[in-house]
């Protein structure tokens, strides 16, 4: 079940690195929330390894489709967020985080599923190749998963909703895959808001999620404990809430020292 590295790009290399590095945070007995996306691929497949080589005992809750076939596949135990309630922790990409260790996610349409479960989690780890480090939020695009009813009428509201907040861009664009409207695993629609720059991302998903026919937005606001940060070379950093507190990080000094310090 290894991966090879030698035909990864340098990017799919630091992805490899980080959620390699994530699932030394997984101890026997845990419930655990599976992301959605490129690196949380990555992730799944090194939790079966480790999950297999060790016999752990751990419970885990996909945040898409894809996730529970991929982790099923791999010979994961799944279960529902009903069925195990409150879960120990959550590990996923980002498409964006910031120094506040606020992120934009959605890129694989899965925002939704990844924050009712990251929000039933008692942390967070997110994990992210370096690419993904912004100052401030807005360059990749925010998605709002919204109902087909009247979603014209909504996409119109949002425009009107950017011109009154601080962006670069107010942009709305209906996300496709290909000739159709791309949907997500609730069978909802997506709209990309191109912002390039997010001057009060608080005061947005307030207002965003105000408006009738939006589900949710992508943006997690004080909801991610930890960034493990992969590089090419196999390095890691881990980024707390007050800065990178393991500089090239390549060992377990124990979950709760790092979270601890994360937290300081």
């Amino acid at each position: 079940m290894t991966e090879d590295t030698a035909d990864l790009s340098p990017a799919d290399r630091a992805k490899r690195a980080a959620a390699r590095r994530s699932v030394d945070f997984v101890r026997d007995g845990m419930k655990l929330g599976l992301g959605t996306g490129s690196t949380a691929v990555f992730m799944v497949r090194a939790l079966a390894e480790r999950v297999a080589a060790q016999g752990m005992d751990v419970t885990c809750v996909p945040t898409s489709e894809a996730t529970a076939r991929l982790a099923g596949g791999l010979g994961l135990r799944l279960s529902t967020l009903d069925a195990v309630g409150r879960l120990d922790l959550t590990i996923d990409g980002t498409d964006e985080f910031d120094p506040r260790l606020d992120l934009i996610k959605g890129g694989g349409g899965a925002h939704l599923r990844e924050k009712i479960v990251a929000t039933a989690s008692d942390r967070m780890i997110v994990i992210a190749d370096p690419a993904k480090q912004v100052a401030t939020l807005g360059a990749f695009p925010l998605p709002l998963e919204v109902v087909e009813f009247g979603w014209q009428v909504t996409r119109r509201l949002v425009a009107e909703l950017l011109a009154d907040h601080d962006l670069l861009g107010q942009t709305v664009a209906l996300r496709m895959a290909g000739d159709a409207p791309a949907r997500t695993d609730q069978g909802n629609l997506i709209l990309d808001l191109h912002l390039g720059r997010i001057g009060d991302a608080r005061a947005l998903s307030l207002a965003l999620n105000q408006i009738p026919g939006v589900v949710e937005n992508g943006l997690f606001l004080d909801i991610c404990d930890m960034v493990i940060v992969g590089h090419p070379d196999g390095r890691v950093d881990i980024h707390g809430a007050h800065g990178i507190v393991a500089p090239g990080q390549d060992t377990t000094d124990g979950i709760e020292n790092l979270f601890r310090d994360a937290d300081a």
